[in-house]
């Protein structure tokens, strides 16, 4: 009898036909790839251990009812939308805030919903670089989203630059100022990417220095695109820190029912050197645009130079050109024709002529 065998499902395939690959945006992450730090802090001091983000608000709302101040701090690098939804989910955040935090390239900005703040920051680094001819950036921006709320801290990073470890470092050897509460961390990170504003601007002051000293130099050629180079970069300084002075002004006056006075006093410092910073770069930009007038004027002085010296030589050429086109139009009673020296005279008096003329343009600036 003949045999039958069952067959398999690969055996069923043509084989030419590829397994389709599974949607890369179906896989799930966990949270904890994106998770950057997650710490819980009870009576200002930073408990050990390793937490999850619901591990740690779970403990942190068991020492509540102990009646400790506790409140957690997660730490989150580009985090996709699930993980930042799984976040979401454990804080109760807005999904507004949550969409600004997962796909970024937000204005700063302080939004409240309920009783959570929502609070945008853009970081900048200045890149290294030899000099400003040689740069294709000056200044690299990135963003902190930063979510508070009565027992918690999200903060949410974009960019490769702007890391938080030295202000939870700073933190968490500094008990005093955790027991502030969650909003005192609030006021470090600002603290922390106002200053770094400062530290750029007197940075970016020198390449400013160096070419403003390149402009009104007699001897160097200005290239008008490494001003405009410059004045690109600064106005994106300024798209990151103007924008902010409102946002901090706000968290320094309002939000009374969310903000203890002593934060607010901090913040409204932070305020000032906010401000410090803002003024800096509108000068720097005021600065940038003289330079590309005087560029702008350095370079028409230039062109009228080099004008000049080409009328000047071609005064100079148009001399023997007009007195060998007379004498070679070749009729038969011309002056001087049958003179014996009179080819070296026209060679002669073409010389003097251009001679002359050489010496005047000298002597007017024009050679």
């Amino acid at each position: 009898m003949p045999s039958f065998r069952t067959l398999q499902p690969s055996m069923l395939r043509p084989a030419n036909r590829r397994i389709p690959d599974p949607d890369a945006s179906a896989i799930h992450v966990p949270v904890a790839r994106a998770m950057v730090d997650c710490g819980v802090y009870a009576d200002g001091k930073r408990l050990p251990g390793k937490y999850t983000h619901a591990a740690a608000l779970a403990k942190v709302r068991e020492l509540q009812r102990e009646d400790v101040k506790a409140f957690v701090w997660i730490g989150l690098h580009e985090p996709d939308e699930r993980q930042m939804q799984s976040v979401a989910d454990v804080f109760g955040l807005h999904e507004l805030a949550v969409e600004d935090a997962v796909h970024a390239h937000q204005r700063p900005k302080l939004e409240r919903y309920d009783n959570t703040l929502f609070l945008v920051l853009k970081t900048i680094m200045y890149v290294e670089h030899e000099s400003v001819a040689k740069a294709r950036e000056i200044v690299e921006t990135g963003e902190i989203m930063i979510f508070v709320g009565q027992d918690f801290v999200v903060t949410v990073r974009h960019g490769d630059h702007g890391g938080l470890a030295a202000v939870r470092k700073r933190m968490d050897t500094t008990p005093a100022s955790c027991a502030l509460g969650p909003y005192a961390v609030l006021h470090a990170i600002a603290d922390h990417v106002v200053d770094h504003y400062l530290e750029v601007t007197d940075l970016v002051e020198t390449d400013i220095d160096a070419m403003e000293e390149n402009v009104f130099s007699a001897t160097s050629e200005t290239d008008i695109e490494h001003i405009y180079l410059l004045k690109r970069e600064v106005v994106e300084m300024r798209r990151a820190v103007g924008p902010l002075n409102l946002a901090l002004q706000r968290l320094g006056t309002d939000h009374n029912d969310l903000i203890s006075k002593e934060v607010r006093r901090y913040i409204r410092d932070v305020v000032d050197h906010n401000t410090q910073a803002s003024d800096r770069v509108a000068s720097y930009d005021e600065v940038l645009s003289s330079l590309v007038q005087a560029a702008v004027g350095k370079v028409s002085m230039q062109q009228n130079m080099d004008m000049r010296k080409i009328s000047a030589w071609v005064a100079i050429a148009a001399v023997p050109t007009a007195i060998a086109g007379i004498y070679g139009m070749n009729f038969e009673h011309m002056p001087e024709l049958a003179w014996t020296f009179g080819y070296p005279m026209v060679l002669l008096v073409m010389a003097a002529v251009c001679s002359g003329l050489y010496f005047t343009f000298r002597r007017n600036h024009w050679l």
